[in-house]
């Protein structure tokens, strides 16, 4: 996923959580959808991945689809597991909960990977873990959430990676 001029460098990010059905697709979605606003897709790649194998193959859950459709927002991905070589392809990897950035970091080994929790972006909340909507069913709450900390993740990365926004 990396350009050759350090200029034209494609960011990649990833998002995880436990399955990659419910939370990691949705922030996958709902990034991307900001990103191509922002007029960055050549810029910015996305993809979402779970911690465990429950899924692999499935599509987002109906309350992720259904929702993000409502919203204008496209969501077409089929869960997967995260991989090693994922440590070495993204620039930036986010997890939707402390428990799934601690398997990221028993993972990791020695890559340079940004590591953080996706609620890390939305300081303001006031919580650092995404509830899992799968169990209690309340994808509004969580599409909230992910929202707001996708745009300051947006905002982090603009401003880290010096890119600029070529649509206002």
């Amino acid at each position: 996923m990396q350009v050759s001029s350090a200029n034209n460098r494609i960011i990649a990010v990833l998002f995880v959580c436990t399955g990659n059905i419910c939370r990691s697709p949705m922030a996958e979605g709902i990034f991307r959808h900001y990103v191509e606003q922002a007029g960055l897709s050549g810029r910015i790649k996305t993809d979402s991945a779970g911690i465990g194998a429950w899924n692999i193959g499935d599509p987002p859950h109906p309350g992720v689809t259904a929702l993000l459709a409502e919203r204008g927002i496209r969501c077409n991905h089929r869960a997967r597991m995260i991989q090693a070589d994922d440590f070495a392809r993204f620039d930036y990897i986010v997890a939707a909960e402390r428990a799934h950035l601690d398997a990221l970091r028993r993972m990791v080994g020695s890559s340079l990977v940004r590591l953080s929790l996706l609620l890390d972006y939305a300081p303001d909340l006031g919580l650092r873990d995404i509830p899992d909507p799968y169990y209690n069913g309340r994808f509004r709450d969580v599409h909230d959430m992910i929202d707001r900390a996708c745009r300051g993740l947006l905002t982090h990365i603009i401003t880290a990676e010096r890119l600029e926004i070529t649509r206002p």
